[in-house]
């Protein structure tokens, strides 16, 4: 019997323009040899994918790769959202970078090379159909990120950072190729439709067999470790305190959500809930806890912010472990599951990206996060700059007027209800009110006295600064919008 594979082309250029933007930098830093120019370029290339997925998202859903009803490239609705908020939090990003790139401490080429390879992976990360296509996009969401966290000249702390992150990553992501390796030996596919379809078929049956289980469970594990969720999150707060701030950024929002997509797409497609439920509602609950109680005892800046992200990582991971309870596996409870979190993922990566700019913007261009005793009247020296910031951290807390991080909190609890997991939803209430001391700890530190005086915020940081926050709050005002591309 032949097979026919089908090419859809269109479907694929948000990989072609984000492919293309590393090339065409490579090309202009050896060409040109002209920091702005290879910077111009990055930029342009971020911006155009970001635009080319949202064009091909809104033509309607296109399939390609495809073998018979398998196809290994789905691009819908949410792939678009992933593509268009990764591109632009990589634009993001490269604004945040200005004052590092100017202070020459990284070459300049390399890391906008680096960073749009990067961007790559997460735009072919959402549009995944089968695991290997997901944990290569993955992969290659990564692998860059190694090298961008040590590549700052003379920083034993970012060497330090990296290798760390890298020796960790790599255990990840044997586990998860091990997982999908018996998967195959006892599913036959790889394909994620299919996959799901087995297991539907085959049902208790299938599961009774250990190497199912393990299978399960290990692409779970491994995957769990992308959203630095408990007990795999050691990596995160020294990762992100060793690297350069934009890296950090970077690291703590599209990083997490590529792991959250990738998560998500095994847990709503492939894998069965009943194996996965139960472990990833385990894991919620210790990564929304530990995060939070260690947070509380943070004394510089960075860190803090990491554990606040291990923290959010486990709201983000709550709404998928309801599917294990009875009503969480119909399928208005599914959707509502699955739409929550990648709300949650999104409305929480704006955020992050908003505090982080602001952080680059307070501190010196060549300095680290600091301590939060550094930031203590930060606010009243730069009252644009800090109210941002306040905005962005009350927003995180889930207060309004952070009318963003409220309606993403509100979500999750109300998806967990539908869910029949009210123990859960109780969890992510008491979680949030421990939060709330830490991040409103650090806002009353900005407005508090001044201390040291702070440096004059760049531009490009205070623009990218103002666009994160906008962007946030103008999402908060719709936020079913972002609702309704979730569940496609």
């Amino acid at each position: 019997m032949s097979l026919v594979q089908t090419v859809d082309n269109v479907a694929l250029l948000p990989a072609y323009l984000a492919a293309g933007t590393a090339v065409l930098v490579l090309l202009v830093d050896l060409l040109a040899a002209r920091a702005a120019a290879t910077v111009a370029v990055a930029a342009l290339g971020a911006a155009g994918t970001a635009l080319g997925a949202a064009l091909v998202g809104a033509a309607g859903d296109r399939r390609t790769f495809c073998v018979g009803p398998d196809c290994s490239w789905l691009w819908t609705g949410r792939a678009a959202l992933v593509a268009v908020v990764i591109a632009l939090l990589t634009l993001g990003v490269l604004a945040l970078s200005g004052p590092l790139l100017r202070a020459r401490r990284v070459p300049v080429g390399e890391y906008c090379f680096l960073l749009a390879c990067a961007m790559t992976g997460g735009v072919v990360l959402g549009a995944a159909g089968d695991l290997i296509t997901l944990v290569v996009a993955l992969e290659t969401l990564t692998l860059p990120l190694y090298v961008l966290v040590g590549l700052r000249r003379g920083s034993l702390a970012g060497a330090e950072a990296a290798v760390t992150f890298f020796v960790v990553s790599v255990v990840a992501t044997t586990i998860t190729l091990l997982g999908a390796a018996l998967l195959y030996a006892v599913t036959g596919s790889l394909h994620l439709d299919r996959l799901g379809a087995v297991f539907g078929v085959a049902g208790e049956g299938l599961l009774d067999l250990p190497l199912a289980t393990v299978a399960v469970a290990l692409v779970v594990a491994g995957l769990a470790f992308k959203v630095a969720a408990v007990p795999f999150h050691a990596w995160a707060p020294a990762t992100y305190d060793g690297a350069p701030l934009p890296v950090a950024a970077y690291l703590s929002t599209a990083s997490k959500l590529g792991g959250v997509v990738a998560l998500l797409a095994v847990v709503q497609r492939a894998l069965p809930a009943t194996v996965t439920g139960p472990v990833l509602a385990l894991l919620a609950v210790l990564t929304m806890t530990v995060g939070n109680l260690v947070a509380l005892r943070q004394r510089r800046t960075v860190r803090l912010l990491a554990w606040s992200s291990v923290a959010q990582a486990g709201y983000i991971l709550a709404p998928l472990g309801a599917l294990a309870l009875a009503g969480g596996r119909t399928a208005d409870a599914r959707a509502g599951a699955y739409a929550a979190a990648v709300a949650y993922a999104v409305f929480f990566v704006l955020l992050e990206l908003a505090a982080f700019a602001a952080v680059v913007a307070l501190r010196p261009a060549e300095g680290d996060g600091g301590t939060l005793a550094d930031l203590r009247g930060a606010a009243r020296r730069h009252p644009w700059v800090g109210g941002a910031f306040a905005l962005a951290l009350i927003g995180l807390a889930g207060l309004p007027p952070g009318l963003a991080g409220l309606f993403a909190k509100v979500t999750v609890v109300r998806a967990l209800l539908a869910g029949h997991a009210g123990w859960l939803a109780l969890v992510v209430a008491l979680n949030a009110v421990v939060g709330l001391a830490y991040y409103l700890r650090l806002a009353a530190t900005l407005y508090a006295t001044p201390g040291a005086v702070a440096a004059r915020p760049a531009r490009t940081v205070v623009v990218a600064l103002g666009v994160a926050t906008a962007l946030a709050v103008v999402l908060g005002f719709a936020p079913q919008l972002v609702l309704d591309v979730a569940a496609r």
